[in-house]
């Protein structure tokens, strides 16, 4: 395997490439920081247009695990890796291999997982090139449960704040993604007596969702005018942008995907329109949450304690924000430098 190391304008401890000509293998690995520990972070195996638009992402990702880790109080880092697919024939376990002896070669320094594309059999299949996997299927196991229950609780406490009451019976959520995160959250609202609106790009994944929870369906493009409370995006990133912040008719946005503002000012977008977001690299927490009973043999009910907590931090979050009339993603960056700040001090 040829492994690149890329040099890029921003504060990642390493971003490296690599490529490997027998597999057809194409990936990034980026370590955004390992002040706290050793970078954690999943694998995404995902078709991108561009390697250029790969890198964008890793970077993003890998920041954004620094914060979450740091939010948590964990003593890990933050690091994100990704296999570039596309649409001509590969062999996915060759692929996968491949990109666990990438892992390998940084020796622990960047542990990986199941993320967007992966699963946790993948990680069983990278299992056999390195020891720097999580997520196993007879260990930790599917994050998703675990995530959705962090998102929950993240609204629970946005509702706290907005309405003063964590009671969701009559409330009606849009989900944006009915994947694994998506329906294990819709699931929770739906026992909480929310009524739920939903789409997906998969027909398998809507069906599931308006069968089992008497959901009802809407076109990808149409969820975010949806009459709603709270606007819960719980698939790919960006989806908070200029086109569809004015759109928007929920008063809280609380989801699950990764890097949901397209950029930092669409934080600001949202808050003068009096629309509260929950950062989500704090709501989405509960998946890394759960991973910790591999990496540090947690209980589960540690882990299920610890993703309750989102609850708390999500509060202080707010609190500090409406204090130092900032952002709520703001906020929430300040309180990740800040602890990143003393551990470096």
């Amino acid at each position: 395997m040829e492994i690149t190391e890329i040099v890029t304008n921003t504060d990642h401890e390493q971003v490296l490439v690599g490529r490997d000509r027998a597999s057809g293998y194409r990936g990034l690995i980026a370590i955004h920081s390992t002040v706290l520990g050793p970078a954690v972070g999943g694998t995404r195996f995902w078709n991108y247009s561009s390697e250029d638009e790969a890198l964008t992402d890793v970077l993003r990702l890998s920041q954004g695990m620094t914060y979450k880790t740091a939010l948590a109080g964990l003593p890990l880092g933050g690091g994100k890796s990704i296999i570039i697919v596309n649409n001509t024939t590969w062999n996915r376990e060759a692929l996968l291999r491949t990109h666990g002896r990438f892992v390998d070669t940084l020796k622990g320094r960047y542990i990986t997982a199941e993320d967007v594309g992966t699963t946790p059999a993948d990680m069983e299949i990278m299992r056999l090139e390195t020891q720097y996997v999580a997520g196993l299927a007879g260990a930790s196991g599917d994050p998703s449960p675990s995530t959705a229950r962090g998102v929950f609780r993240a609204i629970q406490a946005s509702s706290r704040f907005v309405w003063d009451t964590d009671e969701l019976s009559g409330r009606t959520v849009a989900i944006q993604g009915c994947g694994n995160v998506g329906y294990n959250l819709a699931k929770w609202l739906h026992d909480s007596g929310a009524k739920l609106i939903v789409t997906d790009v998969n027909s398998n994944n809507l069906a599931r969702v308006a069968g089992e929870l008497a959901a009802e369906t809407v076109q990808p493009n149409d969820i975010f005018s949806v009459v709603a409370d709270i606007f819960a995006p719980c698939a790919l990133g960006g989806v908070i942008n200029d086109q569809t912040i004015p759109e928007l008719k929920a008063k809280i946005v609380a989801g699950a995907a990764n890097n949901q503002l397209l950029e930092e000012r669409h934080g600001t977008m949202l808050s003068e329109r009096n629309i509260l977001y929950a950062p989500d690299y704090v709501a989405n927490v509960g998946g890394v949450l759960n991973g910790c009973r591999e990496l540090f043999g947690w209980t589960t009910e540690q882990a299920l304690s610890k993703i309750d907590d989102v609850y708390d931090t999500i509060l202080r979050i707010y609190e500090n924000a409406q204090a130092q009339g900032i952002t709520t993603n703001k906020a929430a960056d300040l309180l990740a430098e800040q602890r990143l700040r003393s551990a470096r001090q």
